[in-house]
């Protein structure tokens, strides 16, 4: 063991982080490049782009439940989370230097159809982002003890992941997303495979108070667990997430319509439309990076984590219906992603806080892949919103429609019942996706 592991310094819980923010920037680099390339480099419709999308949550629907109810039960290469990160860290390298290249792959295996390859290489990357995701946050777990040491853990995850989030997205915007894919490579294969290496992992977990426990006391706290609550807040979140990946996955029809400058060439049309792509969700994730720590959690800790959640999803919901009828430079739309942020900064750190106190903290692994179908299912829900924009003449449709859902949520949050003991919120884990 390293003498910076034995001490927990600073370092080394930078060095827990890594394994993280590899994957995180593995979806960044999807969000921000992936329907831009099948748009502008492939020629698909939009409909078409909705389809390659759905590959991602068909696979987290098992990977993320699975994998991290497998990790928590094997032992081998020496670690118990090392062997899924280093297999989903050298997958997701291999998928992101593959999106360019569709057609070469397409050659290769003999395939005709793009949409088909698009689709494999997707459902690669994302199976690899969700083989990783539960086993890089639960080595963080693993190797604090209770406490304050595992707030630290995770909060450095939250800073260094949203770090190098919004460097990935300023990369795309200021040099291009080509740039963007190969620096990714290097950072996703680097960062996932380097720093397991040098963390040594418990062979034996040590339980927690509450998990020491008699079984008696384990069975009456599942028995506990607020099914009512549960069903109430995976539904709120079932509409955020509808909301939210829509845009992610449709944006580009609504800036190449509205935003990019009339009479542009194809090219210059593309450069354009990639640039605020970029920089649209780097000014979304500058905010959602920063607000979670220094203005949520003294909001919650004054209102609650409920009404705090429901108001930023309804700040949200404003946003996108303003986007829809005013955004039509670059400019005023990085200002109304701004505001976006305030919801995107609520959903990657309070619906966490919010349902771990709902839950048999003992079976937190199972009811954590639960909340992901809440993620994941609605977000395969929005090939549907490929069809409509497909026919529609105006694509501001689409934050109409996110614009809705995120209403719909705000006013669900509301029928989610906030425990009394209110205290400040978990330190953002990454989107589930």
């Amino acid at each position: 063991m390293l003498d910076m592991q034995r001490r927990l310094s600073k370092p080394f819980y930078a060095l827990t982080s890594l394994p993280a923010t590899a994957m995180g920037f593995a979806l960044c680099i999807q969000i921000s490049a992936l329907s831009w390339l099948l748009s502008t480099k492939y020629k698909l419709d939009i409909h078409e782009i909705g389809i390659v999308w759905a590959a991602g949550p068909l696979a987290g629907i098992l990977g993320q439940v699975i994998i991290g109810f497998i990790s928590d039960k094997t032992w081998f290469w020496g670690g118990r989370r090392r062997p899924f990160i280093l297999i989903g860290g050298v997958l997701a390298a291999l998928s992101v230097f593959l999106l360019p290249r569709i057609e070469l792959v397409a050659d290769l295996l003999g395939i005709g159809n793009l949409l088909v390859v698009a689709v494999i290489i997707a459902l690669t990357l994302d199976l690899s982002i969700n083989i990783s995701f539960n086993p890089t946050r639960s080595l963080i777990a693993d190797v604090t003890p209770d406490g304050d040491a595992r707030t630290r853990g995770y909060t450095w995850m939250q800073t260094i992941s949203g770090f190098w989030g919004v460097m990935a997205y300023l990369i795309g915007a200021f040099i291009d997303n080509y740039a963007l894919i190969s620096v990714g490579v290097i950072i996703v294969l680097a960062f996932s495979v380097l720093p397991v290496f040098l963390i040594d992992e418990p062979r034996e977990l040590t339980p927690s108070k509450q998990a020491a426990e008699p079984v008696a006391a384990t069975t009456a706290a599942a028995d506990r667990s607020d099914w009512g609550q549960l069903w109430r807040l995976w539904s709120a979140h079932a509409f955020t997430w509808f909301g939210v990946q829509s845009m992610f996955v449709y944006i580009i029809s609504f800036i190449q319509q509205h935003v990019v400058t009339p009479g542009a060439t194809t090219e210059q049309a593309a450069a354009q439309s990639g640039h605020v792509i970029a920089i649209s969700f780097a000014t979304m994730n500058v905010v959602g990076f920063l607000l979670p720590a220094l203005v949520l959690a003294p909001v919650a800790a004054r209102i609650g984590r409920v009404r705090t959640q429901a108001t930023c999803i309804g700040i949200m919901a404003l946003a996108y219906f303003a986007i829809a009828l005013f955004a039509r430079t670059p400019g005023m739309l990085y200002v109304l992603m701004a505001l976006v942020g305030i919801g995107w900064a609520a959903v990657v750190s309070l619906p966490f806080a919010i349902m771990s106190e709902k839950v048999d903290k003992r079976r937190m692994g199972y009811f954590m892949g639960l909340f992901n179908l809440s993620v994941v299912l609605p977000q395969l829900a929005t090939t549907v919103v490929g069809y409509v924009l497909k026919d529609a003449l105006d694509k501001s449709v689409l934050f109409m429609i996110c614009g809705g859902c995120l209403a719909v949520s705000s006013v669900l949050w509301l029928l989610v019942r906030e425990d009394k003991a209110v205290a400040s919120p978990a330190p953002a884990l990454a989107a589930s996706h």
